[in-house]
């Protein structure tokens, strides 16, 4: 699955110009189901080995994981601020429900003006998202 979702990203990204290499990539949720802090067999950390391996900047986003607990299985440091406006592609990787809340407007501002947003979750509706698993 990572491998798959990886590559539908990076190609909806080329569908719009937008560079790959050096791209800036938001995961939002690292733990292996939402509203739950467990990490551990998490499928998302093979969707950000995929993109790192195009060149992709990839930074994770979970207001449920343990910080400490994703650096120890996956040598991952999830980001504590989601910055507005900073990313050329967001996944939505677990339907939390703080993202749920965030709406898609709020989801969207994550991105730059020209950016992909794919969702694996089905947390949004097909015509608010770029790409859907």
């Amino acid at each position: 699955m990572g491998a798959y979702v990886a590559k539908e990203v990076i190609r909806l990204m080329i569908t719009k110009d937008i560079k790959i290499k050096g791209a800036k990539v938001l995961i939002l949720g690292i733990t292996f189901k939402e509203n739950c802090p467990d990490v551990r067999n998490s499928k998302i950390v093979d969707v950000v080995r995929e993109l790192e391996k195009y060149g992709a900047k990839v930074d994770v986003y979970d207001p449920w994981a343990d910080t400490a607990e994703a650096l120890h299985e996956y040598r991952l440091r999830p980001v504590r601020r989601l910055k507005p406006g900073s990313y050329d592609a967001v996944v939505m990787g677990v339907a939390h429900d703080e993202f749920r809340k965030m709406g898609i407007a709020n989801i969207r501002a994550l991105g730059r003006k020209e950016h992909v947003l794919y969702d694996i979750k089905y947390v949004f509706r097909a015509d608010e998202v770029d790409g859907r698993l």
